[in-house]
């Protein structure tokens, strides 16, 4: 049987980042994935990672290798309604306030960094039934190294959230986000856009020469939109931004439907869990990637200072969870909260909305303090 001090379940960005924060911390670790290694280096979808995230991937020495879209600029506003915010990098001496890279291109950046690191991938291998006990978890692998092993602790980096466990809470916005990129007029000046309507936000969010976008809709918009020529939708997309940018063309359409899941307790017996396998979150204001990375960090961070005590302790998870539960409930609700604010269509909730995207605008303590949270999550707070 094989042994390990810390067994990762799941091998795409967030449980490739945590294999390579503890590469030399005296652990054995080792990653499991169901799939091959390669897959999620063709993930089409884009992030949008916050100064902080910079500096976490910059610590794991992957920043070097990537090739980002820097935002200096977010302009945010509402569709129908009066108020709008501007918030500059240079306000808050950052030589960006985030930036914008591929997803595929960020695992293959991190899967290079862990394959030249030693830790041990078992890709095409799905992971069974985890068992706990005092000591170990127990677990089989399924596929073409199937095998029992053990660990002290596991991650659970992906997936994981069954629809009929009572330690989830689950809510459907009844939206589906479409994704694609598009061509600009002028260029995109390091400047993202996010753009609430009635149906969900729209994000422009500068990538390369263009602009990556996440149009927000109902599941019966999407059917129409998804099935558009390029031209109309590009025409729906240029109305609903107004006239900030012009957009000369748009790619091929993705659709994801949307909603939020999050675990009540994100550490167990000997189990701890990240990214999606703790929380799924709206993908409005970019939040969900960030959230898991700093997960990701601060657990490293109370391994490494255990100092070779037990990996899954009792004491250790709790210490962990305790640590990261205002920055995970805040920005489940922060986000949340936007969701619910902004997707719908009431007069009176409009002329709040712009009230307080004015507000922001011309109150420079509260502009700041909401984008240093945005920036850095947690530390933002007092």
């Amino acid at each position: 049987m094989q042994r390990f001090d810390l067994l990762i379940v799941g091998a795409g960005p967030v449980g490739l980042a945590l294999a390579l924060a503890l590469k030399d911390s005296g652990y054995s670790v080792a990653l499991a994935d169901a799939r091959d290694r390669r897959a999620v280096r063709s993930d089409p979808r884009v992030l949008a990672l916050s100064h902080g995230s910079r500096q976490t991937l910059a610590r794991l020495g992957v920043w070097a290798n990537l090739r980002p879209t820097a935002i200096h600029t977010i302009h945010i506003s509402q569709q129908g309604g009066l108020g709008r915010t501007l918030i500059d990098h240079r306000d808050y001496d950052q030589a960006a306030l985030g930036y914008v890279v591929s997803a595929g291109e960020l695992a293959a950046a991190l899967g290079d960094a862990v394959e030249a690191s030693g830790v041990p991938l078992l890709d095409n291998c799905k992971v069974g039934e985890l068992a706990a006990d005092s000591e170990n978890v127990s677990a089989s692998l399924i596929g073409e190294r199937s095998a029992p092993l053990s660990a002290r602790l596991v991650a659970c980096a992906e997936g994981g959230m069954q629809d009929d466990d009572p330690q989830i809470v689950r809510h459907d916005y009844d939206q589906h986000a479409l994704i694609t990129q598009a061509s600009v007029a002028g260029g995109h000046r390091h400047i993202a856009y996010e753009r609430f309507t009635p149906g969900g936000p729209l994000a422009l969010l500068p990538n390369g020469d263009g602009f990556a976008i996440v149009h927000t809709v109902s599941p019966e918009q999407a059917d129409r939109l998804i099935e558009m020529p390029d031209a109309h939708y590009l025409g729906t997309l240029q109305a609903t931004i107004g006239t900030r940018v012009q957009l000369t063309g748009v790619a091929t359409r993705l659709r994801y439907p949307l909603g939020l899941r999050y675990r009540k307790h994100a550490a167990g017996e000997r189990t701890v869990w990240l990214g999606n396998a703790a929380q799924t979150l709206h993908p409005v204001a970019g939040q969900g990637f960030n959230l898991a990375l700093r997960d990701v960090w601060a657990l490293a961070r109370h391994l490494r200072e255990a100092d070779g005590i037990d990996p899954g302790s009792p004491h250790l998870l709790r210490a962990y969870a305790t640590g990261r539960g205002l920055d995970r409930q805040g920005t489940i609700r922060f986000t949340d909260g936007l969701v619910r604010l902004f997707s719908n269509d009431s007069g009176v909730l409009r002329h709040l909305r712009g009230a307080g995207l004015l507000g922001l605008d011309t109150l420079p303590p509260l502009r700041h303090f909401v984008a240093k949270r945005m920036m850095f999550g947690a530390r933002a707070w007092p």
